[in-house]
C-alpha cells in the first residue's frame, strides 16, 4: 500500500528528502507521493521515513492501494537495480 499525504500537509518539505525512491514531490497545493515509486521504505527502513519526520502526521497508508511486502521489495529492486537488498532487508512488515 503506497503511503499518501493528506490535505493536512503544511508544505514543510521535511518528507521529500527522506524518500529513498524520489516518490515525493511538490504538488499543486501540497506534497504528493507517486504510488508507482513508493515502496513504503521496504528495503531501506523499518518504517516509512516520510511519516517518521512529518510534523503533522499527514503521511499515512493509502487504503485504496494495499500491497504486500513482496510487491514492495520487487518495486524497490526495480527502482534500484544497483542495490543489493539481501534476505534480511528492513521492512515495516517485520516490526516486532
Amino acid at each position: 500500500m503506497a503511503t499518501m499525504i493528506t490535505e493536512e500537509c503544511i508544505n514543510c518539505g521535511a518528507c521529500e528528502p527522506e524518500c529513498p525512491n524520489g516518490a515525493i514531490s511538490q504538488g499543486e497545493d501540497i506534497f504528493v507521493i507517486d504510488p508507482k515509486l513508493c515502496t513504503e521504505c521496504v528495503g531501506f527502513h523499518d518504517e516509512e521515513a516520510c511519516a517518521a519526520v512529518c510534523p503533522v502526521d499527514c503521511c499515512v497508508p493509502d487504503p485504496n492501494n494495499v500491497e504486500t511486502e513482496e510487491n514492495l521489495i520487487a518495486r524497490a529492486k526495480t527502482i534500484h537495480p544497483e542495490k543489493e537488498f539481501g534476505g534480511e532487508f528492513p521492512s515495516r512488515f517485520r516490526k516486532k
